[in-house]
């Protein structure tokens, strides 16, 4: 099992208070001989305009030297990740999960705006203080 990022209980916490609630802390698959584990699975059961829609959530802190490297790493696993939903449970929509501060100033930049454009990352942008959603990026 991989660790959880610095970042993954305040996450958690703000999907629940979005009204989401939590299926999977880790959602598991075994595809192959390969095992893989994204961070968290939800399923939003409260809101009418949202029933029955489920999630799939891998969480960066962007906290490391080399915020480059950490963006690096997040894409290769969420195409990775996708792939598998896409295999094991297609309902599921994979997000990537982003501190509201690396949003306001890494993500953008326009080599990492056209990644995200061009690779079609669906974002959550979260305050790991007030343990809340920021944004919902599609």
């Amino acid at each position: 099992m991989s660790a959880k990022d610095k970042f993954h209980n305040s996450v958690k916490n703000a999907l629940i208070k979005d009204g989401w609630t939590i299926t999977h802390d880790p959602l598991e698959f075994e595809v192959g001989d390969v095992s893989v584990s994204i961070d968290l699975g939800a399923e939003n059961i409260l809101a009418a305009e949202k029933q029955g829609k489920k999630i799939a959530v891998e969480i960066k802190s962007f906290l490391g030297a080399s915020n480059i490297y950490e963006f690096h790493t997040a894409l290769g696993q969420f195409l990775n990740y996708r792939l598998v939903l896409d295999e094991e449970e297609p309902s599921r929509i994979l997000y990537l999960a982003i501190p509201k501060e690396t949003r306001e100033t890494f993500f953008k930049k326009e080599f990492v705006q056209k990644s995200v454009r061009v690779h079609s990352v669906r974002l959550i942008v979260y305050d790991a203080e007030k343990e809340e959603i920021v944004e919902w990026i599609s």
